[in-house]
């Protein structure tokens, strides 16, 4: 299996699984993590997803094997097919999305990464743009995603010259949330993930929903959304649920409704 996939107490995770190749991906874990996205987008037993790798890497992006194979696809459709469907995927589902990434980040991998909701590394972990490298362009988001995360300079620099960077300075630069020490990083994994998967999930989806299309509106319109989007949260059990908690002075138990 590509992947490996546990669910407990709401939370589902997902595991990149070819240690063997850094967990590159071929068109098989492609299609699968598709797949698994999808059901979890729709399974009220997940109120919270986590991807990270087995073994040392997170993800190491594509399987150049599969990728310069005359009879595998080719890069259209590798982009168009295995990638584009994941970043949609990831940013489209209304559940809070944690990347894990417990060992190092590049290509394909390091954008899946960044496209999460929340980015806890290892301080041993790394991120690179590895596309040009190659001759490549940064695909999986990854030319709309770091620009936003860190400035248009140091974006547009880390793709030219594929530097690589630590999980410290990723957290100083705003690439990511935090970085954990090693030892601390599967405990603190879990309890975040624990944390959002009791939290008011439709409260959380909708947030998703407003910050994605915060990237293409005005002002006015965001303003908009935001009334459009407060309006749905009132309506839901979860925002009576947190009223009446803080009101009688008790811990909320949300349904994630």
């Amino acid at each position: 299996m590509a992947l490996k996939t546990n669910i407990a107490n709401g939370v589902l995770t997902i595991t990149l699984n070819r240690p063997e190749v850094f967990n590159s991906f071929n068109r098989e874990m492609a299609l699968e993590l598709q797949n698994t996205l999808d059901n979890a987008e729709v399974d009220n037993l997940v109120r919270a997803i986590v991807i990270t790798g087995e073994g040392k890497a997170f993800c190491a992006g594509q399987d150049l094997v599969e990728a310069t194979n005359q009879n595998g696809p080719d890069l259209q459709s590798i982009v168009r097919e295995h990638y584009n469907p994941i970043i949609c995927k990831i940013r489209g589902i209304e559940k809070p999305i944690i990347a894990a990434v417990n060992g190092v980040a590049a290509g394909a991998g390091a954008n899946i990464a960044l496209a999460c909701d929340i980015v806890i590394a290892k301080e041993s972990a790394s991120f690179i743009q590895a596309f040009s490298k190659i001759g490549l362009i940064p695909d999986s988001g990854g030319t709309f995603f770091l620009p936003r995360l860190v400035g248009m300079q140091k974006a547009l620099a880390l793709m030219i010259t594929g530097e690589k960077v630590l999980a410290s300075d990723a957290e100083k630069m705003n690439m990511i949330f935090k970085a954990i020490p090693d030892e601390n990083f599967e405990d603190e994994v879990g309890k975040l993930a624990a944390r959002l998967a009791q939290m008011p999930t439709k409260g959380i989806g909708l947030t998703k929903r407003a910050v994605n299309e915060s990237w293409n509106n005005s002002l006015l319109k965001q303003l908009k959304c935001e009334e459009v989007l407060q309006t749905e949260a009132g309506k839901s059990f979860d925002f009576k649920e947190g009223v009446s908690a803080f009101l009688e002075k008790r811990n909320p138990s949300f349904t994630g409704k």
